[in-house]
C-alpha cells in the first residue's frame, strides 16, 4: 500500500520507522495512521480524533478493558515465570479452553499462531506416522518456514515436498461453472481425495487437512452444502486428522464460541491465537490427552514464554470477560444487522458483487464491469472510510474484499453509523 503524507510528524515517523525496521514493513491505507490510544471499540490518533475500529481482532473484548488491564499488571506484579513450576492459573486457563472446546482434552500454549499451528502439524505428523499435510490455496496459517509453505500455495504446486493444496470450496465463483449444492461440494470433494492419494503415492502419505473453519483469509465464502461433513469422512477414511485453526474463528468471533461449530466440523486439533490474549502473546494447540501427550513424549517441547501465570490469568480473564458481558451474543445479533444492512446496499451498487460472513466477521467483494475482481476500488473504499473515521482492511483471494472485523462489544450504533458512512462512500464514488 502507498505509504505518504502531507504531514511532516507522520512523514518523520515514517522516515524513521523505515530506518529502525527496514524499509518494507507495511502500513494500512494510503496515508498512515498514527494511533495513540483505544478503549471498546475505538481508537484515537494523536489529533485526538476518534475511529470506529471495523478491523482488529486481537483486542475482542475491546481496546484497553479494565479487567484484562487489571489481570495483565497485578499478576506481572507478583509472579511471571516460566512454566517449569506449579501455578494455578496456567493450568486453570488449559482446563477452562478444553472444556469449552468439548472435542479436546489437553492444550499446549505458545505465544503466537505461528507455533501453535507449528506444534498442530508435528502432533498430526507423529500420531499418523505420516508427513503429508494439505491446505487450501489462498490460505494463511503463520509465518515461519515449515508454516509459511502453506500460505497461498496453489493447487498445482509442488515445489513444497509433502504439502499439497486444493481449491478453497465456494459458491460464489466455483470450481465448475454450472455446479451447485451438493453437487459443487462433491467436485470440491474430488480435489481432496486426489490430493491425498498424490500425497500417498509419493511416499509422504497423509496426515492432516489443515483449514480455518469458516475461511477466513480465503474471503469467508459461502461453502457448498456439505462439503465440511464430506470432507472429514474422507480425511477420517484416509488415517488423517483434522486441524481447525481458530485463530480468526473462534473466541465467539462467529456468534458461537468456535467456527467450527459454526459449520458443524468436528476437528480432531484446535489451534487458537490472537484474541485469546487480548494484546498479550498468547495460542494454544489443544487436542486429546494422547495426541498431547504423543507429541510432548516424542518432542519435549518447550516454550519460555508460554504457560506461565502472566499468560494463565489474562486468558482466563478473557474468557470471563467474554460471557460475563454478552459479547458472543452481541457479535451474533449486531453482526447479523450489519450483514443485512451492506446486503441491501448489494442491491443497489452493481460494483459490490457479494456480501458474506458470520457474526461480526463480514466481508464485501467488489467488482468490475465483467464480474471480476476489483482490488483498486475495494482498497479506495477501505482509504475513504477510514477518511469518515472507520477502521477497515482488504483481504480475500484477490485482495478485493472490504474485511469488517470488529472487536466483539461493538455497539450497534456504531454499526449504524458505519452504514452510513459506507453509503457516503460509494455516493461519494459513483458521483
Amino acid at each position: 500500500m502507498t505509504e505518504h503524507t502531507n504531514d511532516p510528524v507522520i512523514a518523520d515517523l515514517i522516515r524513521r520507522r523505515d530506518a529502525a525496521f527496514g524499509r518494507g514493513a507495511k502500513l494500512f491505507y494510503d496515508q498512515p495512521l498514527h494511533l495513540v490510544r483505544g478503549e471498546g471499540a475505538h481508537l484515537f490518533d494523536a489529533g485526538g480524533r476518534r475511529y470506529v475500529d471495523m478491523y482488529n481482532n486481537v483486542p475482542c473484548v475491546g481496546h484497553a478493558h479494565p479487567r484484562i488491564v487489571e489481570a495483565m499488571a497485578r499478576q506481572q506484579a507478583t509472579l511471571n515465570t516460566h512454566s517449569r513450576y506449579l501455578h494455578e492459573s496456567a493450568i486453570a486457563l488449559a482446563e477452562r479452553l478444553t472444556g469449552l472446546q468439548r472435542v479436546t482434552e489437553s492444550a499446549i500454549f505458545s505465544c503466537s499462531g505461528t507455533e501453535a499451528i507449528e506444534v498442530a502439524l508435528r502432533m498430526a505428523q507423529i500420531a499418523t506416522g505420516a508427513r503429508g499435510i494439505i491446505c487450501t490455496d489462498h490460505t494463511y496459517h503463520g509465518n515461519n518456514i515449515v508454516v509459511g509453505a502453506l500460505t497461498n500455495l496453489s493447487a498445482q504446486d509442488r515445489s513444497h515436498s509433502g504439502v499439497r493444496a486444493i481449491p478453497f470450496p465456494e459458491t460464489y465463483r466455483p470450481i465448475e461453472p454450472g455446479l451447485a449444492g451438493v453437487a459443487l461440494a462433491d467436485a470440491y470433494i474430488a480435489r481432496l481425495r486426489a490430493a491425498i492419494e498424490e500425497l500417498q503415492a509419493d511416499g509422504s502419505g497423509f496426515a492432516a487437512l489443515i483449514l480455518c473453519p469458516i475461511l477466513a483469509n480465503e474471503g469467508l465464502p459461502d461453502i457448498p452444502e456439505g462439503f465440511m461433513a464430506k470432507a472429514a469422512q474422507v480425511v477420517k477414511a484416509a488415517g488423517g486428522l483434522i486441524i481447525a485453526d481458530e485463530v480468526q474463528a473462534g473466541y465467539g468471533r462467529t456468534g458461537q464460541w468456535w467456527g467450527y461449530d459454526a459449520v458443524a466440523l468436528v476437528p480432531d486439533i484446535v489451534v487458537t491465537g490472537k484474541p485469546m490474549g487480548a494484546g498479550l502473546p498468547l495460542a494454544a494447540t489443544t487436542g486429546s490427552r494422547d495426541l498431547v501427550e504423543g507429541f510432548r513424549a516424542q518432542t519435549r517441547y518447550f516454550n519460555t514464554f508460554a504457560a506461565s501465570p502472566l499468560q494463565g490469568e489474562v486468558g482466563l480473564a478473557v474468557i470471563e470477560t467474554l460471557e460475563s458481558e454478552g459479547m458472543i451474543d452481541n457479535a451474533r445479533d449486531v453482526g447479523a444487522v450489519l450483514k443485512a444492512g451492506l446486503a441491501e446496499r448489494a442491491r443497489h451498487w452493481d460494483d459490490l458483487g457479494d456480501v458474506r460472513g458470520i457474526g461480526l466477521f463480514i466481508g464485501v467483494e467488489f467488482v468490475d464491469g465483467q464480474g471480476g475482481p476489483d482490488n483498486p476500488r475495494a482498497f479506495d473504499v477501505v482509504c475513504r472510510l477510514r477518511d469518515r473515521g472507520f477502521l477497515t482492511s482488504i483481504d480475500g483471494a484477490f485482495n478485493n474484499m472490504v474485511k469488517i472485523r470488529p472487536p466483539l462489544p461493538l455497539r450497534s450504533v456504531d454499526a449504524m453509523a458505519f452504514l452510513d458512512a459506507f453509503d457516503g462512500v460509494m455516493k461519494d464514488i459513483h458521483g
